[in-house]
């Protein structure tokens, strides 16, 4: 037998789990909401009388959604008597309001004026991370919604981001939301924002920089197993052996076999203006990446910056041999570069762009098969 403020607590502590949230903001098969009252015992009935009519009064005062009422049958009573046993609501709305918490139903107002002005792929977003919005003007949010459906990768070409125009926002704007704006991204390319940084999805200078690992891949040439560089200080330090292998993503780490005078740097993602700084000029350099769209960007990326730079296992063939087991869709495709690709990888993008699963991430291939690729192209400056 459970009184309004028992329920409305109950659903006030239900607001503050996302997944309800979520399922209950953009889940109209979620409604209506029925809720269990419950019934006096009979001896409940008998012995608190005064109980169960305070209990059905304060039930009968409640004007949110529908209190529905049934006739129960008691040894005690004459007759049958009316007594509340399901809180109906209808409506998010009638949800917030049954709560009875103020702090709730300023949440909800905010949340309804997002939902209802930004594009339907951030609205999961915003209604499970609250962290996003509260603490900011709702008018400056949606700004940033509408502002990360006009980004694309590389829009900023090596500008800082206070120089880019034509956005509808200061140059401040970007800067003051860059964590909002990487989750509201992230929405629109499959989690790559959070993957690169902001800075270095939109190519920008960052004066935070994008932290790299760096792997020695020999035993002694370097006093490290694994260490953490800044891509600012990596653009200029000499590097000891005769060959670098940059690798995309860091999950591959553990696919790299032993190489003689050889470091691998990982993680690079978008962030590949530092192999224009020199200190790799006279190395050989390899790059390895996602065969996907995206992974043809960064090599593209990776050789407008370093010409003599050459892919490994990021052909047709290559795809062909693996996809049976690990391709999978591609959920954002990017566009075509306008340089950095020759003419059989432009082919090749072709190609991944007409797959219903165009994408075969780097980590899932044979460790066998990329252990050998790569012992390939060590065997070729031996």
């Amino acid at each position: 037998m459970k009184s309004p403020s028992d329920i409305a607590a109950r659903l006030a502590k239900q607001w503050q789990q996302a997944f309800w949230r979520v399922e209950r903001l953009l889940s109209p098969e979620s409604w209506p909401l029925v809720l269990a009252i419950g019934k006096p015992s009979g001896r409940q009935f008998a012995d608190q009388t005064g109980l169960v009519q305070a209990h059905v009064q304060r039930w009968r005062q409640v004007t949110v959604g529908r209190v529905v009422f049934q006739d129960i049958n008691f040894r005690a009573a004459a007759d049958p008597v009316s007594l509340p046993v399901q809180w109906v609501l209808h409506t998010p709305s009638e949800w917030a309001a049954a709560t009875a918490d103020a702090e709730v139903q300023q949440e909800f107002a905010l949340l309804e004026t997002l939902v209802g002005s930004v594009n339907q792929r951030y609205q999961e977003l915003l209604v499970r991370e609250r962290s996003l919005w509260r603490n900011k003007a709702i008018s400056e949010v949606i700004d940033a919604a509408t502002l990360a459906d006009s980004l694309q990768p590389g829009i900023a070409q090596g500008r800082p981001l206070r120089l880019l125009k034509g956005l509808g926002v200061d140059t401040k704007f970007i800067q003051r939301h860059a964590a909002l704006l990487t989750r509201l991204l992230d929405q629109r390319y499959d989690g790559m924002v959070s993957q690169q940084g902001l800075s270095g999805f939109l190519d920008a200078p960052d004066d935070k920089d994008h932290w790299l690992l760096v792997v020695p891949l020999e035993q002694g040439l370097l006093p490290f197993q694994r260490q953490r560089i800044t891509a600012r200080e990596l653009a200029g330090t000499y590097l000891p052996g005769s060959r670098v292998i940059v690798v995309e993503n860091e999950q591959c780490e553990h696919l790299l076999p032993t190489m003689s005078g050889t470091v691998a740097i990982l993680g690079a993602g978008l962030d590949l203006h530092w192999l224009a700084g020199g200190a790799l000029n006279a190395k050989a350099v390899a790059y390895w990446g996602d065969m996907d769209t995206w992974g043809l960007v960064m090599l593209a990326r990776a050789r407008q910056s370093l010409p003599s730079i050459t892919p490994l296992m990021m052909s047709e063939a290559h795809f062909k041999a693996f996809c049976r087991d690990c391709a999978v869709p591609e959920p954002v495709q990017a566009e075509l570069p306008t340089s950095g690709l020759n003419q059989r990888e432009e082919a090749f993008f072709h190609f991944l762009k007409a797959q219903p699963q165009g994408r075969l991430e780097q980590e899932y291939l044979p460790a066998q098969d990329v252990q050998r690729e790569l012992l390939g192209w060590l065997g070729g400056f031996s």
